[in-house]
């Protein structure tokens, strides 16, 4: 299963401790799952970015699997400009993918989005 995780306002040296021990133990030959993360530095940002409409695109694309940007437009009633920078946003972030056709496409199975409640003191 691939699955995408989304860390909202994690400190840095989480991410890093995290990170060097994924490193060690690639380079130790032992077995591990793929690191698939983004991180967003807060939650404002990671709003912008993850908004309703584009969270309706996601699920949209992961259901109907590879489009264009075109029938995708047509599959959710929008305007294909907006559409277009909906993809494009969410391409940045590598949470939709473009195939050898062109066409539009969600790889993750799953999308975990991890959003601390207390800052970490």
């Amino acid at each position: 299963m691939m699955r995408l995780t989304v860390r909202v306002a994690e400190p840095f040296e989480a991410t890093k401790s995290r990170t060097l021990e994924h490193a060690r133990k690639i380079d130790a030959d032992l077995a591990v799952e793929p690191l698939c993360e983004i991180g967003f530095a807060e939650l404002p940002q990671f709003l912008d970015t993850f908004t309703p409409k584009r969270w309706e695109l996601i699920s949209e694309l992961r259901g109907a699997g590879p489009l264009s940007i075109y029938a995708l437009a047509k599959r959710l009633s929008r305007h294909y400009r907006n559409v277009h920078k909906d993809v494009s946003a969410l391409m940045e972030w590598l949470v939709v993918e473009k195939d050898e056709n062109g066409r539009v496409f969600v790889p993750w199975d799953e999308i975990d989005v991890l959003l601390p409640l207390a800052k970490a003191a």
